[in-house]
């Protein structure tokens, strides 16, 4: 029992004493245990911790993690993009085009209304926001006939997955009433994130990146307390003899008075006795240590894929190159979350039958539209502009303006010409 004691005291970084010879444990009445973990398994600390360790001793969690603004800034813009953008559900037709499927269920769960308390753009900001903290975003299916008429978010925290012989998932969902139930593959809606270990579970920003958030917490922590509690002078006070204890005092009392607290930064101090100032070598900001947390940012920012600019770093590249910056936010940032999306709605929303026939997709052409200007340039060669074949109708065009339909607009506009008066004669 000692050994054990040692180990969880070891896990939790402080001491824990025994219980005293003969002392029965005591024993909550009316506690009930929802999962059992061995005592070397490695995933047995965090969960004493209620979060993540590392060797900066700062536990990671999600409030702690996103108290740091690069990584908020990241997992806020990852999220709400993809929340913000359409996912639809098409229809391929026996001609090779395809269509919105606007008359099936799924349609309207992605488009319109998953559950009765989220939009869209909510539940998709939800699950993406799970999946790169956690790894794994998921939502239970609630069917009706065989329909699926919402979807519930799940805590990924508060689910456990394993793979059951015949090769299909099991989930082990503990609801916020405590409540332990086990759900099947065809239950759950599971968005994973493209990295993973072990085929089922994805790995998630606050596991990968633990070390980087715990080492910017604390550079953060020990800069807050410096402006807390420091008192920032230019350097300190020689005297060739002893100080009387009155000149000790006036100095203590004026020390305390007029430098401690931010406030007070940079005033001098008044020397009595002959004392002459010898200055510090160390500037404000080698004390503030705004070099490592700059470096601990540009860490972070690494394990979440978006370019430096959209993270508000001090260099930039807007004006000519923010068209750039957002098609590599899109192409290595986003694609792969997309990717994620489209299969998992196909894996899990579709059924076996359907999936030759139904697909899902976003439209990701909103994050790379240009300004107005190029838009036209962009639509002017679509439709057949000068020294351009013409791949769009009119109203096709139009749709991309967000403008409706007009008559004669499905017709192709490109090879038209101006009018020409008629010869003479005709």
């Amino acid at each position: 029992m000692a050994g054990i004691i040692d180990r969880i005291s070891t896990w939790l970084g402080g001491e824990i004493a025994a219980p005293a010879a003969g002392t029965p444990p005591a024993v909550a009445p009316g506690v009930q245990a929802y999962a059992t973990l061995d005592l070397n398994d490695p995933n047995l600390p965090d969960f004493l911790r209620d979060g993540l360790g590392n060797a900066a001793g700062r536990t990671v969690t999600e409030r702690s993690a996103l108290r740091n603004a690069t990584f908020s800034r990241a997992v806020t813009l990852i999220s709400s993009a993809v929340g913000m953008l359409p996912l639809h559900l098409f229809e391929r037709e026996a001609d090779g085009d395809h269509r919105k499927a606007r008359e099936h269920p799924v349609f309207g769960l992605l488009h319109a209304k998953p559950n009765s308390y989220q939009t869209p753009l909510e539940f998709k900001s939800f699950m993406q926001a799970k999946a790169l903290l956690h790894g794994d975003g998921y939502a239970y299916k609630v069917r009706s006939r065989g329909r699926i008429l919402a979807l519930i978010p799940m805590d990924p925290r508060r689910v456990e997955v394993t793979l059951s012989d015949d090769w299909r998932k099991t989930f082990k969902w503990t609801r916020p009433s405590g409540q332990r139930v086990t759900l099947s593959q065809d239950e759950v809606f599971h968005l994973r994130a493209p990295l993973s270990m072990n085929g089922l579970n994805g790995e998630g920003l606050l596991k990968v990146a633990a070390e980087a958030l715990g080492l910017a917490e604390a550079a953060d922590s020990a800069a807050s307390r410096l402006m807390r509690h420091g008192a920032y002078v230019g350097g300190v006070l020689k005297h060739p003899k002893k100080l009387s204890a009155e000149a000790i005092q006036n100095l203590a009392d004026q020390f305390e008075r007029r430098h401690a607290g931010p406030e007070n930064a940079g005033k001098w101090i008044v020397a009595e006795e002959g004392m002459e100032p010898a200055p510090f070598g160390m500037s404000g900001k080698d004390a503030q240590g705004l070099e490592q947390r700059k470096y601990q940012a540009e860490e972070v920012s690494r394990f979440t894929g978006v370019p430096r600019p959209l993270l508000m770093f001090d260099e930039t590249s807007w004006g000519s190159g923010i068209e750039q910056l957002g098609l590599f936010l899109v192409t290595y940032c986003l694609l792969p979350w997309f990717v994620a999306w489209e299969e998992a709605v196909a894996r899990d929303l579709l059924a076996d039958s359907e999936r030759d026939v139904f697909f899902a997709k976003f439209n990701e052409g909103a994050l790379l539209r240009g300004s107005l200007k190029e838009q036209a340039e962009f639509l002017s060669k679509a439709l057949g502009g000068p020294g351009s074949a013409g791949f769009m109708v009119p109203n096709e065009a139009r749709e991309k303006m967000n403008m409706n339909k007009i008559p004669g607009g499905d017709e192709p506009a490109w090879g038209q010409t101006a009018a020409t008066p008629p010869a003479d004669g005709e």
